[in-house]
């Protein structure tokens, strides 16, 4: 059987050996969400928002061809700074460690790098879900059939404001995947508190969280959960006020024919222009909500497993 080459930073082989609460984090927000050196300050103050909770964050990218779970210092800044990085999902991360190719792991890659290394909570910014006008492009992440197979907690902002969040949430629940919003009854939009969606589901105390991981995995169900965390009230921007933005970068996307995996850089990028620079001010601060939300779940899941 060919072996997985997996590679975990010394702390986080020392937290998962000891049984000690783990948080994995994604890189695509390092190589692809922003520029050199604000992407690498963003990622030390994510991780430094873990360990503020109580857990050991845990990194991951593909290097060289090894799966790296918990970055040090120095991979850390040198992924920051690395050119043409790969973004990497279910359908391609095989190939960039079979080719010893160098990638940054999207929700979907890093659901996939957290089970394999045991670790059972993933904070992020938002999920992918189903894009604007998939009747004619059929564009649905692969996150959405990720968390309906891989058993992580995945705790996000909601999906991508950039999305058609009512059929995000329709595919969600035609997977069986629990939709569960915290500290509110609404489903959450990203840099956005409200989406004028309820969410199915509400659980306030990441202890109940952890609980409904536990279960899910005694009833032999398959997949995660995902735990939509609103931004903070002070750092998020009103859904009426991004509303026309996102339609006009939907527009220019539509106009330039950008397709595919490029679409989200591309909307994302746009949105920054038309807001000033307010959407990645907001992403940041979302981010690091749910870093910490994150490690509070895996604190009380690895206190559930010493039980």
């Amino acid at each position: 059987m060919t072996p997985l080459p997996l590679h975990c930073s010394p702390d986080v082989a020392a937290a998962l050996s000891g049984g000690a609460p783990v948080v994995a984090l994604e890189s695509t927000i390092i190589t692809h969400g922003m520029p050199f050196p604000q992407n690498l300050q963003t990622a030390r103050a994510v991780e430094a928002a873990v360990r503020g909770g109580g857990a050991v964050p845990a990194t991951i990218a593909v290097m060289a061809g090894r799966l790296h779970v918990g970055l040090t210092g120095a991979e850390l800044e040198a992924l920051a700074q690395a050119t043409g990085v790969a973004k990497l999902s279910r359908a391609d991360l095989a190939v960039a460690l079979a080719t010893g190719g160098t990638g940054s792991t999207t929700v979907a890659a890093t659901m996939i790098a957290a089970r394999a290394a045991g670790i059972g909570v993933f904070a992020t910014g938002g999920i992918g879900g189903v894009h604007k006008g998939v009747e004619a492009t059929m564009d649905i992440s692969a996150d959405l059939q990720e968390l309906a197979q891989t058993p992580v907690t995945v705790v996000a902002a909601g999906a991508k404001a950039i999305l058609d969040l009512p059929r995000t949430l329709e595919v969600l629940e035609t997977l069986g995947v629990p939709v569960i919003a915290v500290g509110q009854d609404e489903f959450p939009a990203f840099w956005s508190r409200s989406s004028g969606l309820r969410a199915p589901l509400r659980l306030d105390d990441p202890a109940v969280i952890a609980a409904a991981h536990r279960m899910r995995g005694a009833l032999g169900l398959p997949g995660g959960q995902l735990v939509a965390n609103p931004i903070p009230t002070d750092a998020e921007i009103p859904a009426a006020t991004l509303a026309p933005l996102i339609a006009q970068a939907v527009a220019d996307a539509q106009a330039q024919g950008i397709a595919a995996k490029a679409v989200t850089p591309f909307l994302l990028a746009r949105l920054f222009d038309l807001t000033g620079g307010a959407t990645l001010t907001a992403n940041i601060a979302l981010v690091l909500n749910n870093a910490a939300l994150a490690a509070r779940i895996a604190g009380a899941l690895a206190r559930s497993a010493d039980a």
